[in-house]
């Protein structure tokens, strides 16, 4: 892939991307004057430098608590997660929500490992999937409650 479309992947400048080369932070090809990045590269150095904000952790803990009961009790867990998928496609049937119902639909018929990762994942397409999440209703509000009150107690402050 070429230098700008690096720089999209990675929301930084094509500029910035020639930086990382030219300094070994992202390895790359001359291909005649250009330089070329391979996409698991890219997608390995994204992953590695993406900070989360504390809504993107707090989420994070609140859907480590949802793995939790799905650990415990797949069958219901994907059978809610599924009746609201269902209502969630019927209200956007089209546009990225739509995409992002869709990967929900291949991971709920999936192995139940392939969602406990993503639900305990800090990767950004993970995030993106949470943020679009069939698995509402999954924790009481007591539950619900004791994760959040968990997270403001024990969490790591990290700069947003």
């Amino acid at each position: 892939m070429i230098t700008g479309q690096a720089a999209q992947l990675l929301g930084c400048s094509r500029e910035h991307v020639v930086d990382l080369c030219e300094t070994g932070g992202l390895p790359f090809l001359t291909v005649g004057t250009h330089r070329r990045v391979r996409r698991e590269d890219v997608e390995e150095l994204r992953e590695r430098t993406t900070r989360t904000n504390r809504p993107d952790r707090r989420s994070r803990w609140l859907n480590i608590a949802v793995a939790g009961e799905l650990a415990r009790d797949p069958e219901i867990v994907l059978r809610r997660a599924r009746a609201n998928l269902e209502l969630l496609q019927a209200e956007h049937p089209g546009g990225r929500g739509a995409m992002w119902l869709q990967e929900w639909e291949r991971l709920l018929d999936g192995p139940v490992e392939d969602v406990l990762d993503l639900l305990t994942s800090q990767t950004p397409h993970a995030q993106e999937l949470r943020a679009n999440s069939p698995l509402a209703g999954v924790l009481s509000s007591a539950d619900r409650d004791k994760a959040l009150h968990a997270f403001y107690t024990h969490r790591t402050p990290r700069a947003s």
